[in-house]
């Protein structure tokens, strides 16, 4: 059983189908509960087992009902995956300090509440994997993206972390996209940084499902092998 946030597009989503697809069954989080509700029913009339709850990331109390729901109605939390982000990018002489304080909010705050949401599950379990999708933004450093890559790379330091931390019956995995085609510049409020980021993605993005492949590798792996980092980007990634 698998909680998701960020489930209603891009990595998100593509991990809820493939994870379906081979019989893994879910809670399906984000804040879109149109398209989430929509997701739930194809996989569910696919044959799959999916159910859904409205999901802000930002909000303590909402990851810990995300859990909350995914035991209540199937018995276990397996995994969690924190896959929710943004990336409203941009110089730092912009000042967009607002979408810093987003960025904050929704990609650590976010990832930490869904770790302490699932933490306490696994330890009455006796067992559990948390998985963070973190970013190649936070390995090479580029121009525009510097509070992005510094929550992911916090993200990444917590993952790591977590990992020493974790003993033999928790798995924690750190999964890193590369240029993905999602609506990753959907958030961005520069619209320089808005256009520069969809240019690169026409010339080089993979689909979000390679990343999804990745996730289900890590999760399906043997109770005693733990993949701690897997970074998964475009062949043409600098």
């Amino acid at each position: 059983m698998v909680a998701i946030t960020g489930a209603s597009s891009g990595i998100g989503q593509a991990t809820a189908r493939l994870l379906a697809d081979r019989g893994h069954t879910m809670v399906l989080g984000a804040r879109r509960e149109g398209i989430l509700a929509a997701l739930a029913s194809e996989l569910n009339n696919a044959g799959g087992r999916a159910e859904y709850r409205v999901t802000d990331v930002t909000r303590r109390s909402d990851l810990e009902a995300l859990v909350a729901h995914a035991v209540e109605r199937f018995g276990r939390l397996d995994a969690i995956v924190n896959n929710a982000g943004i990336g409203p990018i941009s110089r730092f002489d912009a000042l967009r300090v607002e979408d810093w304080d987003a960025m904050i909010d929704v990609n650590l705050r976010g990832t930490l509440y869904g770790i302490a949401a699932a933490l306490p599950v696994f330890a009455r379990q006796g067992r559990g994997h948390v998985i963070n999708v973190i970013s190649t933004s936070g390995l090479k450093i580029l121009p525009t993206q510097g509070v992005y890559a510094a929550t992911k790379n916090a993200v990444r330091t917590a993952t790591e972390a977590l990992r020493q931390e974790a003993g033999p019956n928790l798995r924690v995995t750190e999964v890193s996209p590369g240029v993905i085609a999602t609506n990753f510049a959907n958030s961005m409020t520069d619209e320089r940084a808005r256009a520069a980021a969809e240019e690169r993605l026409k010339g080089i993005a993979i689909p979000p499902d390679a990343i999804a492949r990745g996730i289900l590798f890590a999760l399906e792996q043997p109770p005693e092998v733990d993949v701690g980092s897997i970074v998964i980007r475009p062949t043409a990634q600098d």
